[in-house]
């Protein structure tokens, strides 16, 4: 196995552990909110407490200090934040204050970990490992699913942050063995200096040109309409499929894993055809920008229905499928500001475009929880809340459809055409 391919397959493991976390709130919800005395507004604050906008400010460190070392450094803290919730007598406040830690260490987990693997491939190469990365997402939540909800079942609510918590632990020792920068990672700026006299090169473009342009624009927006959709699913999934559809624990826990599942086998066969298309030079019928929006249009259609319908037999394939296909615009932004962005910049690109999307996870909690709260019934909030959740995709998904042009921008920007060829395998020091 190539060592660009283990990096690969080690940071899946990263961001399994890293949704696996976010799970966890959203599967011991009803315990939690039981056990505390809180409404699920008061939940959804801490649900979104953990998204914190850490994203910026961690990413932008990329230019300084070796992404291998961030990465341990954020796994470390996030395993650390979890366990506090096993004391007896940890309360609502402390789980606030564990989920805003959790937030600064996991918030800028995701950009920094496609800056990373970024640097193992080249431009055409990215699209199946950023897919694999994404689907560590997916999976994250299918394997926490059944999982915690065994534990929270058979140990109590409080061991599902335990055990989350010591398998980043193990997951840090692992990365601290064979975890090591890639060929392709861009050199780092050790003064200040440097990094202004980088900054005068062609090898950046002016920021404000990259974040003010339509590709990014319209990525972000419709990374933050998929992001808000998959958090308000974490979160409140659950809690609907057992007040409004009357399930219990164990089959909300495994439909929720079941989505995930689906997620996951969207974005991984999504990344499987723009990798065989890049490889062949196979021109593409549509933008990957227009592709997208359209897939996050009929998710948005999808969503609308499930949120309406009283039939499980539409529900049920409802989630399974259509409503899983706004999960493709979280790879296709990746990889689209990845190109419009030199690599010394790609880190901070990737971070902004985190933080922006970031906030759908930071809005949808405390918004859905909110709506349900002082809707005249459960199940009219939560019905207004899908509504609301598949607005923001339609319009995310036009707009992207339409705008998002990640080649033309690059040209745009001057950015040099994408060179053919595959990683080359250098050693790598630790």
């Amino acid at each position: 196995m190539s060592r660009a391919w283990r990096t690969t397959w080690l940071l899946l493991a990263f961001m399994l552990v890293n949704f696996a976390d976010k799970a966890v709130l959203g599967l011991a919800g009803p315990e939690i909110r039981a056990d505390f005395g809180i409404t699920r507004q008061e939940f959804g604050t801490a649900q979104s407490a953990f998204f914190a906008l850490a994203a910026l400010g961690v990413s932008a460190l990329t230019r300084r200090v070796r992404t291998a070392t961030l990465l341990l450094v954020l796994a470390l803290l996030w395993s650390v934040a979890q366990l506090p919730m096993l004391w007896g007598a940890a309360g609502f406040g402390t789980l606030l204050a564990t989920r805003v830690l959790l937030g600064a260490a996991e918030g800028p987990a995701s950009p920094v970990a496609m800056h990373h693997v970024h640097g193992w491939f080249p431009q055409r190469e990215r699209a199946l490992p950023t897919a694999v990365l994404l689907v560590g997402a997916a999976a994250g939540v299918a394997v926490a699913s059944p999982v915690l909800t065994w534990v929270i079942t058979h140990w109590g609510w409080r061991w599902s942050f335990g055990v989350v918590g010591l398998a980043g632990l193990l997951w840090a020792v692992c990365w601290r063995l064979w975890g090591a920068d890639g060929p392709l990672a861009p050199p780092l700026t050790r003064k200040p200096s440097e990094a202004a006299e980088q900054t005068s090169t062609t090898d950046t473009v002016p920021l404000r040109a990259i974040l003010l342009s339509g590709t990014f624009l319209t990525a972000a927006f419709g990374s933050f309409a998929a992001y808000w959709s998959m958090s308000t699913m974490l979160t409140w999934a659950p809690d609907y499929l057992e007040s409004v559809v009357g399930w219990n624990l164990h089959q909300a826990g495994t439909m929720v894993g079941m989505g995930a599942l689906a997620n996951g086998a969207v974005i991984l066969g999504h990344g499987l055809i723009a990798q065989r298309s890049a490889r062949k030079g196979t021109r593409r019928r549509l933008p990957p920008g227009a592709g997208a929006g359209l897939l996050v249009t009929v998710a948005g259609c999808a969503t609308a229905v499930y949120g309406t319908t009283d039939s499980l037999a539409v529900k049920v394939p409802l989630m399974l499928g259509p409503m899983a296909l706004a999960m493709v615009m979280l790879t296709v932004a990746s990889t689209a500001c990845a190109r419009i962005a030199p690599p010394a910049q790609r880190g901070v690109v990737l971070g902004t475009l985190t933080f922006v999307y970031a906030l759908g996870g930071i809005l949808s909690p405390l918004v859905l929880g909110g709506m349900v709260d002082h809707a005249r019934t459960v199940s009219a909030g939560y019905e207004e809340g899908w509504l609301l959740t598949a607005g923001l995709l339609v319009t995310a998904g036009v707009l992207a459809a339409l705008i998002c042009r990640p080649e033309t921008t690059a040209r745009q920007l001057g950015l040099p055409e994408p060179a053919a060829g595959s990683v080359p395998q250098v050693p790598v020091a630790h």
